[in-house]
């Protein structure tokens, strides 16, 4: 006869109030920080969680300032200039000074950088369908749209094309 298999105790779950667990509100951002946090986890020691929206910026294909990549991703100017530090220093991109205003960076990518962005779109789309996994096809298209006509009226930037792109 075998010995019982020892189980585990599991810790208890400690639930939010009532009240935020009704708050869409809270749940978006509760939500949002674990996603945060997985793919924070999933790039640590490789990079960093801003380096998939700065690359994804310039992977569209054109050179961007340095005060356009801060604002399109709200963060600091100082911030972003720590971060393409350490992009330039890994070989993704590279900023010139602008011909037109030399007190101006453009920055734009580099082939390691394409390579690098290719790998960060696998990483994501992994940890995303593992965190959406609990919806079907159906119910992730209708979430993206209900998050972009969130995002239309309260953040613009998070809405770059127009109809006919998303179709």
């Amino acid at each position: 006869m075998n010995p019982p298999i020892a189980v585990e105790p599991r810790s208890p779950v400690h639930l939010v109030a009532r009240e935020l667990a009704d708050s869409p509100g809270f749940l978006l951002v509760r939500l949002g920080f674990a996603l945060k946090a997985l793919v924070t986890n999933a790039v640590t020691g490789t990079g960093e969680v801003h380096d998939y929206g700065v690359l994804a910026i310039l992977g569209e294909g054109s050179r961007e300032t340095q005060s356009t990549i801060a604002d399109a991703l709200d963060l600091d100017p100082s911030r972003l200039v720590a971060l393409l530090d350490s992009l330039e220093q890994r070989g993704l991109v590279v900023r010139q000074r602008d011909p037109q205003d030399r007190r101006r960076h453009l920055v734009s990518i580099t082939a390691a950088g394409k390579t690098e962005l290719a790998r960060l779109r696998v990483v994501v789309k992994r940890l995303e369908d593992d965190f959406f996994a609990p919806l079907d096809e159906d119910g992730r298209r209708t979430l993206h749209e209900l998050l972009l006509a969130l995002a239309a009226q309260n953040d613009p930037r998070c809405c770059p094309f127009t109809d006919s792109d998303a179709a």
